[in-house]
């Protein structure tokens, strides 16, 4: 981030986020520091104390969405295979009326760290299996859930898969 406007949002960012945390995420380091008394760059965060993610701030931070990449593998329907997230509010505020989504529904400036937590925790717990960034995922969750939770070779499967 090199804009004084991303600089700013993302250092008040910061300090919210540590004076306010969230209980299932833990800010871990930053990196990327342009200067020293603006911790800004890469974030690496916790989640549910033991799923590790980095955020990346672009130049024009707050008008274009951080990058939210996984760091610890995952066998989910809205994580691609290098950990990159598949949900709305990430995606660029362009209208793309093949993507199904709203423009209200993608990323604005408004947003901030606290609310892209919220929303990958919630997905985690929640998987949109109708835009799915892993298809044979989504598969192996809608079957799972249509068992409602009964199929447990379906859940040993599921555990093989993601180690």
């Amino acid at each position: 981030v090199t804009s004084s406007a991303g600089i700013s949002a993302a250092s008040a960012q910061l300090t919210q986020l540590s004076l306010a945390p969230l209980p299932s995420a833990d800010l871990v380091r930053t990196e990327g520091q342009r200067f020293p008394s603006c911790p800004i760059g890469v974030w690496f965060i916790r989640l549910h104390g033991f799923i590790k993610q980095t955020q990346t701030f672009p130049i024009d931070y707050p008008y274009s969405p951080p990058t939210f990449r996984f760091l610890t593998k995952m066998w989910h329907p809205n994580i691609y295979e290098n950990g990159d997230v598949c949900i709305s509010i990430l995606h660029p505020p362009v209208d793309d009326p093949q993507s199904g989504e709203l423009p209200s529904e993608r990323w604005n400036p408004t947003q901030n760290v606290r609310t892209i937590l919220l929303s990958v925790i919630s997905l985690l717990n929640e998987p949109n299996t109708f835009s799915p960034a892993n298809v044979d995922a989504s598969v192996m969750f809608r079957k799972w859930r249509d068992s409602k939770g009964k199929d447990k070779e379906l859940i040993a499967e599921l555990a093989e898969t993601s180690f």
